[in-house]
């Protein structure tokens, strides 16, 4: 027998492969139904009409005056709080029916169209340099950016100016007058300089405001000096037009206008307290307990020397006029005041019977009086006089004196450098001065306000941009950036380290201060 032949394996055609799957049964799927009556159905058409809208909003308004009510009889002081809401719903009303739920997101569309607007002065006020200032010796120039008006504050002169210590973008404006004869209203103002065509709150007064200062720690605290001798303080936080706090007759009040306040550092209590100063010759330190102002006086300013013997042998003085002050940087307790008869005080907090002493300073009203801020001895004051002096407190003449040909209205140090500050006079110019590029003069004289008639009253310099803001006696608010040589910081030596701070500040100063000292004698 043959054997047997393995059978052959068929290979797989590798071009007609299938492969081969099972498919498990899948159980049928159960149906459920239940019988129901289709829901209503009704046609409805109808045209929106202004009555329908009108009706609608009237509706909602009702609404909240409902819940207001329901809030005002849980609170103990109803009747308090039921005036200030009447009064909140007038100026509610007065504005288009409750733009209030959109107030934050309007806001910022509004700061959108003006940086848009004005596109041109924000790129200048972040980027341009005047490239003129290289081929320029030792000269500076000021670049308008933007102006600040409003309609309400037409015909009322710029009294005060202060930027906020937190945000370097808002500033407040005291609008009052300086005219006695014609005293009116007053109205403060808060700008921001992310909107330059509408202010972001505003107040008014009964009498003008004649000055005003922030608060370091509370930035939304401004306190308030009144041309009728009252002082205020405005909360930020409640935005009615009304001062969270008044002084009145029976506290205290001055009489006659308040030209400076000043906030100082928290009493012992941890109380708010602030200092004013008036026409009357009274410095008073008004201290905020339990929601109330409390004062006391400081000081009385008496004119040296002018005592007189009025009936029975009594002995009159003549008060003196206080119109400036300022507070020491380091030693707290000391302070300078300037007055209408051209003098300047050197006070202390601790006592009130004497002066430490006294500086025969302009023939006129001292207009301000500012101390260095880096500089602990030196100080500056203007005048109606046309002169600005700067002083070192430990002597009794003045260290520099400018003649500016105009009453200068205010001074301001920069806070960047110790020998760089800016004057503004009545016949609408503003001087810068950089006393370690040049001792003898300004190094920028620029008018600022177009018309002849229009004077300048205020300047500040911004605590972090290189700009200042001027303000007029036509209400307007104008914002200038510094050109490069007005503020030119060391320069770089090779293989050296630029050094900055208030020690390199306070040397360059000195410098300048010891050689008048040296000259001072020999003359």
């Amino acid at each position: 027998m043959a054997p047997k032949q393995p059978r052959e394996r068929k290979l797989t055609n590798q071009f007609n492969f299938s492969e081969r799957a099972s498919q498990t049964f899948n159980n049928p799927l159960r149906d459920r139904e239940c019988q129901m009556e289709p829901p209503p159905r009704t046609n409805f058409s109808a045209t929106a009409n202004q009555w329908e809208i009108y009706d609608a909003y009237v509706e909602e308004l009702e609404k909240q005056e409902k819940t207001k009510e329901k809030e005002k009889t849980k609170t103990p002081v109803a009747k308090k709080m039921g005036k200030i809401a009447k009064r909140k719903m007038t100026s509610m009303e007065s504005q288009s029916d409750d733009i209030t739920k959109v107030t934050q997101a309007a806001k910022i569309v509004e700061r959108m169209v003006n940086q848009n607007t004005y596109d041109d002065v924000a790129q200048d006020f972040k980027y341009y340099e005047d490239a003129a200032d290289e081929y320029r010796d030792q000269e500076g120039t000021l670049l308008p950016l933007w102006k600040f008006q409003n309609d309400k504050a037409k015909r009322l002169a710029v009294t005060a100016l202060c930027w906020n210590p937190k945000y370097k973008d808002l500033f407040a404006v005291g609008h009052g007058s300086y005219d006695f004869m014609k005293q009116s209203r007053g109205m403060l103002l808060l700008y921001s300089m992310k909107n330059p065509s509408f202010p972001e709150y505003i107040f008014s007064s009964d009498s003008g405001i004649m000055c005003l200062d922030m608060h370091v720690d509370h930035p939304y605290l401004v306190a308030v000096g009144h041309y009728d001798g009252n002082v205020a303080i405005y909360n930020l936080k409640k935005p009615h037009s009304q001062p969270a706090f008044r002084s009145s007759a029976k506290s205290g009040k001055h009489t006659d206008p308040v030209w400076q306040v000043k906030w100082q550092k928290d009493d012992m209590d941890n109380n708010l307290n602030f200092f004013s100063v008036s026409s009357d010759g009274r410095i008073v330190s008004w201290t905020l307990v339990k929601s109330e102002l409390v004062h006391t006086d400081v000081i009385k300013l008496k004119v040296e020397s002018s005592s007189t013997e009025g009936l029975e042998g009594l002995q009159l003085h003549t008060m003196g006029c206080g119109t400036a002050f300022d507070f020491h940087k380091e030693i707290d307790y000391m302070f300078l005041v300037g007055t209408e008869e051209g003098k300047i005080y050197k006070c202390s907090k601790s006592y009130s019977s004497q002066f430490l002493d006294t500086y025969d300073a302009h023939n006129m009203a001292v207009d301000a009086v500012s101390w260095n801020p880096y500089h602990t001895k030196v100080f500056m004051s203007c005048s109606s006089d046309w002169t600005v002096k700067i002083w070192d407190h430990t002597i009794k003449t003045p260290m520099f004196i400018y003649d500016l040909n105009s009453a200068v209205g205010d001074v301001a140090w920069a806070p960047y450098s110790s020998t760089v500050f800016a004057a503004v006079t009545t016949n609408g110019k503003t001087h810068v001065f950089d006393l370690s590029i040049n001792k003898y003069e300004a190094i920028c004289n620029q008018p600022v306000v177009a018309k002849k008639k229009n004077k300048i009253t205020h300047v500040q310099f911004n605590p972090i941009h290189p700009i200042i803001i001027v303000g007029d006696d036509r209400g307007h608010v104008t914002c200038l950036k510094l050109s490069p040589n007005l503020r030119k910081m060391p320069k770089e030596k090779k293989g050296q380290e630029v050094q900055k701070g208030p020690a390199v500040e306070i040397a360059k100063l000195d410098k300048l201060l010891n050689l008048v000292r040296e000259v001072k004698p020999k003359v």
